[in-house]
C-alpha cells in the first residue's frame, strides 16, 4: 500500500458528519445514508433495460447535490413498467417526510430480483423503524442492508495524507456477488469523503477513473446487471486542490478503496472458493493490457480450470490470443503465483509446463491456494493492467439455479 494511504474503521461513516443506519425483514433490507452539505457525481449501468431507481438517481445527478441515500435489496424494482415508477418515487417521498429533506436531493436505489412489484408495505415500515447515526455499527448495519447473495457485508475506509500535508478521508459501502461482468456489475456501492471538490467534471473525472480501475475490471459472470450505481458524495471539508487539478493522492486513495471493494466482491462471487487476479504487462498501452486481462479474466475455460486446480495455460493462451489486441505470439510469458512464489509455464514463449515438468508441478501446488495470480507479460512497452475475479463452481449454477425460488 501507498505509505500516504492508511486504513481506518468506520466504513461509511468514517467521515465526519455522515450518518448511516441499515434494517432488514427477511429478504428484504433498507439502508438510508444522510449527508451534509454535500457535492456529488455517479457512474451507473450502461445496460439499455434500466432500473426504475437507476433513472431516477441519474436525473437528479444533474444538480450533483445529495442530501441522502436509500437504498433495498430483495427486489430490483426493474422492468416493472410505470407502478415500478411510482414505487420509486413514493419510497422518495416517505423518506424525505421521515427526514424532512428535498425529494430531489434523494438518490434511490435497488437490488434484487427483476421484474416483481415492489413489498410497499414492508418497504415503508423498514424505513419508519430505521434509525441513523455515525458509528462503525450504523455503515456495517447499512452493508448487510443491502446484501442479497452476498455473504459478508463490504465496507472500506482510508486516510490519505494529502501533499500539503492535510488528510483526508474516504468512506464506502458496497453489494455484489453475482450479474458481475467487467463493465460494472450487479452492484451498489456508495462513497462518502471529506474532500472539497466543488468542480463538477473533476469529481466526475475522478469516480470514472477509479471505477476503471476497479469496478470495470470485476468479473464473476460475465452478465452485466441492470442495477449498477456507484455514488461518490463529498462534504466538501478539505480542500484537495492541487495546480489545475486534484491533488494525486486523493485520486490515489479512491482508486485504491475501490479496487479493495472491487477484490472483495470478487472473493464473494456466487459460490466462489478462489480469488483470481490477472496482471497483464508489456503491453502496448493501458487499453490493450485492460482488454487482455478483462479477457482472460472473462473465460469460463480459465475459471473452470481455476477452480479444478489446473494450470491450464493453454487456456489463458487461447483468451489472450482472442481479444483482439495486436502483440506478437513468439515473445509472451504467462506465470502462475500464490503472491509468495511465482512459476513460468511460458517464458517468452518458450514452453516450461510440459506434462511431467518440475514448472508444471509447481504451478499444480500453487493452484491448490484460495488467491491465484495469473501473470501476463507481452514484452511489448509499458501497458498494465489487473482484472479481478474468481473460479467457476457446481456452487455458481446452483445458487443461480434457484435465485427466485
Amino acid at each position: 500500500m501507498n505509505d500516504n494511504i492508511k486504513t481506518i474503521d468506520g466504513g461509511i461513516c468514517a467521515v465526519y458528519g455522515v450518518e448511516a443506519g441499515g434494517i432488514r425483514e427477511g429478504k428484504y433490507g433498507v439502508c438510508i445514508i444522510s449527508f451534509p452539505e454535500t457535492m456529488a457525481t455517479g457512474v451507473f449501468t450502461t445496460n439499455k433495460i434500466m432500473a426504475a431507481p437507476v433513472k431516477h438517481t441519474k436525473s437528479i445527478m444533474e444538480n450533483n447535490i445529495i442530501s441522502a441515500i436509500i437504498a433495498n435489496s430483495g427486489n430490483a424494482n426493474c422492468f416493472t413498467g410505470s407502478q415500478g415508477e411510482e414505487d420509486c418515487q413514493d419510497m422518495i417521498n416517505h423518506l424525505s417526510n421521515k427526514l424532512n429533506i428535498n425529494k430531489n436531493e434523494i438518490a434511490i436505489a435497488s437490488t434484487g430480483v427483476i421484474g416483481r412489484k415492489m413489498p410497499m408495505k414492508i418497504m415503508y415500515k423498514l424505513i419508519d423503524d430505521l434509525k441513523l447515526e455515525n458509528s462503525n455499527e450504523a455503515s456495517t448495519n447499512s452493508a448487510k442492508a443491502i446484501m442479497t447473495t452476498d455473504t459478508v457485508p463490504k465496507e472500506y475506509a482510508v486516510e490519505i495524507t494529502l501533499k500539503n500535508g492535510e488528510k483526508v478521508k474516504i468512506g464506502a459501502i458496497a453489494k455484489g456477488t453475482g450479474m458481475i461482468a467487467p463493465n460494472m456489475a450487479t452492484l451498489l456501492c456508495f462513497i462518502s469523503t471529506d474532500a472539497k471538490i466543488e468542480d463538477k467534471k473533476l469529481l466526475k473525472d475522478s469516480l470514472k477513473m477509479a471505477v476503471d480501475k476497479s469496478f470495470n475490471m470485476l468479473v464473476v459472470d460475465g452478465d452485466e446487471s441492470t442495477n449498477d450505481e456507484v455514488i461518490l458524495v463529498t462534504t466538501k471539508k478539505v480542500d484537495v486542490r492541487y495546480n489545475d487539478g486534484l491533488d494525486p493522492k486523493f485520486q490515489d486513495g479512491l482508486e485504491y478503496l475501490c479496487i479493495q471493494l472491487a477484490k472483495m466482491m470478487a472473493r464473494d462471487g456466487e459460490g466462489a472458493t478462489k480469488f483470481l487476479e490477472v496482471k497483464v504487462n508489456g503491453a502496448k498501452s493501458y487499453e490493450d493490457a485492460k482488454t487482455i486481462a478483462k479477457s482472460v479474466i472473462s473465460s469460463s475455460l480459465v475459471k473452470a480450470a481455476i477452480f479444478g486446480g489446473d494450470p491450464n495455460w493453454g487456456r489463458i493462451v487461447a483468451a489472450v490470443g482472442y481479444c483482439g489486441v495486436d502483440f506478437n505470439p513468439d515473445n509472451i510469458s504467462i506465470a502462475i503465483s500464490n503472491n509468495e512464489e511465482k512459476v513460468y509455464l511460458v517464458k517468452n514463449s518458450e514452453i516450461l509446463g510440459f506434462e511431467g515438468t518440475v514448472n508444471l508441478k509447481d504451478a499444480e501446488e500453487i493452484m491448490k491456494n484460495n488467491e491465484i495470480n495469473i501473470l501476463i507479460d507481452l514484452h511489448l512497452a509499458n501497458g498494465t493492467a489487473n482484472a479481478f475475479g474468481c473460479d467457476l463452481t457446481y456452487d455458481y449454477v446452483k445458487i443461480n439455479a434457484e435465485y427466485t425460488t
